[in-house]
C-alpha cells in the first residue's frame, strides 16, 4: 500500500525548459547542501551549465555532492570534473564501467534516478537527464519529459534515499567519506491545504516492486480513466492483465508511446505488443513531434506520477528508480492536459488497420525483437520479459 504523507507542495515542470531553470535557481540560493543525483551528466551545453551552477555554489561554502550512474554518464567525462573538482564538488559514481567488453549480468542494475536536494527543503524528481534536451543543438522542440519541484514532509524521505545510496557507494568503492558529513533531514514543515504525495524508490532489497505495486495498485482501483506515457512500454504479463482488466470493466486505458525509433530492438519490441494491446480494448498512440522521455500517469483524474522509471523490464526488475506519487486533483489535471495535447498535436493513433498494412519484415522485426528480449532476460537473471 502507498504511504501518503500530507502537506506537500508539489510543482510540475515540463521538458528541460522549465526543469533547468528552476533547478538553477534552487542551486543559486543554496546555504547549506546540494545533493544531486543523475544517470547521464552530458558535456554539453546544458551539462557545462549546470556544472558551473554546481561549482558556485561550492564556491560559497555551500557541501555538494554528485552522484553519477557509471555506464549513464560514462564515468564522468574530465573536462566536466575538472570544473567540478576544481571547487571541491564531491563526485561518486554508482557501479563505474571498468570492463566495457565483457558481460556480466549485475552490469545492467544501474543508477537512473534523478533527484536533487537543496539545503534539505526543496526537491527534484524526474526523468530529466542533466543534458541538452534538444540533441545538443538548441533549435527544434526538446524532448517531452517532466519533473516536479517538491516542498514539504516527503522531501525528508527523498534526502534519506539519496543519503543511503551515498554512503553505500561511498564506502564499497572507496572505503572512506568523501566531502562533508551528510546528515540526516529533520522534517521539513507541512503546507497547510498542501498535497498529499509519496516517495518511492526501486533497488534491490527492501523496494523491489514498490513502484510498479504503486501502478497496479492505482490501475486495480481505476473505474473511468487511465493515462499513461512512458517511453519504454514492455511491461509484464501482471501489469498488462490489470490493464486489460481495467479495460474491459469499462476503464478508458489510453497509451502515449515512443513512435520514433530510438533503439532498434527496444522499438520493435514495443510494436510487437501494439496488436495485444489493442485487442484488449485500450487506445495507442504512438509521439512522433519529438522525443519521448517521459515515465508519467495519470488515473482517475486525481492519482498521477512523475518519476525515472520506465514499465519494462530493466526499471521494474533491476534498476535503482524513484518516482514521485501525487493524489491531488489539480495537479493531475495539469499532467492530463499536457499529455491530451500531446495526444492531439504530437502523436498518430494506433489502429488495427494501420496493423495489418505494416510490412512482413516489420512485423518479423517485432517479433524477433520479442525473442531476443526473452533470451536477454534469461541471460541477466530476470528469467522473464513478460513478467508474472
Amino acid at each position: 500500500m502507498t504511504q501518503w504523507v500530507e502537506g506537500n507542495r508539489i510543482t510540475l515542470l515540463t521538458t528541460g525548459d522549465e526543469y533547468f531553470p528552476a533547478l538553477e535557481a534552487a542551486i543559486d540560493a543554496a546555504r547549506e547542501e546540494v545533493h544531486l543525483e543523475t544517470y547521464i551528466f552530458e558535456n554539453d551545453l546544458t551539462g557545462q551549465r549546470i556544472a558551473e551552477c554546481l561549482a558556485r555554489a561550492a564556491r560559497r561554502g555551500v557541501a555538494v555532492r554528485l552522484l553519477v550512474d557509471g555506464f549513464g554518464a560514462s564515468n564522468l567525462v574530465q573536462p566536466l570534473r575538472d570544473i567540478l573538482e576544481a571547487d571541491k564538488v564531491s563526485i561518486l559514481v554508482f557501479r563505474p564501467e571498468l570492463a566495457k567488453g565483457r558481460f556480466r549480468r549485475n552490469r545492467l542494475r544501474r543508477m537512473h534516478r534523478k533527484l536533487v536536494v537543496v539545503d534539505r527543503r526543496i526537491g527534484f524528481c524526474g526523468g530529466i537527464n542533466i543534458l541538452d534536451d534538444r540533441d545538443g543543438t538548441g533549435e527544434g522542440a526538446p524532448r517531452f519529459d517532466f519533473a516536479v519541484r517538491v516542498e514539504g514532509p516527503i522531501v525528508t524521505d527523498m534526502h534519506a534515499a539519496m543519503r543511503r545510496l551515498w554512503k553505500l557507494v561511498e564506502w564499497t568503492r572507496v572505503g572512506r567519506r568523501v566531502g562533508p558529513r551528510m546528515d540526516a533531514c529533520p522534517p521539513p514543515p507541512a503546507y497547510p491545504g498542501g498535497q498529499r504525495a509519496a516517495f518511492l524508490v526501486r533497488d534491490n532489497l527492501r523496494n523491489r516492486r514498490t513502484i510498479e505495486d504503486a501502478y497496479l495498485e492505482a490501475i486495480e482501483a481505476a473505474q473511468r480513466e487511465i493515462l499513461i506515457a512512458n517511453a519504454y512500454f514492455l511491461p509484464g504479463r501482471r501489469f498488462r492483465r490489470e490493464l486489460r482488466v481495467a479495460a474491459q470493466r469499462g476503464v478508458k486505458v489510453r497509451l502515449l508511446l515512443q513512435g520514433k525509433r530510438e533503439y532498434f530492438w527496444v522499438h520493435y519490441a514495443i510494436r510487437a505488443l501494439h496488436g495485444r494491446l489493442l485487442a484488449a480494448g485500450m487506445e495507442v498512440h504512438d509521439y512522433t513531434a519529438t522525443w519521448l522521455h517521459a515515465k508519467v500517469a495519470v488515473i482517475d483524474g486525481h492519482w498521477a506520477t512523475v518519476g525515472s522509471s520506465n514499465i519494462d523490464p530493466l526499471s521494474l526488475l533491476m534498476a535503482r528508480e524513484a518516482n514521485v506519487v501525487v493524489d491531488d486533483s489539480r495537479f493531475a489535471a495539469e499532467l492530463q492536459s499536457i499529455l491530451e495535447t500531446a495526444m492531439v498535436k504530437g502523436a498518430e493513433p494506433v489502429v488495427t488497420e494501420s496493423l495489418a498494412r505494416r510490412p512482413w519484415f516489420d512485423r518479423l522485426l517485432s517479433w524477433t525483437a520479442i525473442a531476443v528480449g526473452r533470451i536477454a532476460a534469461g541471460l541477466i537473471g530476470t528469467s522473464r520479459l513478460e513478467g508474472r
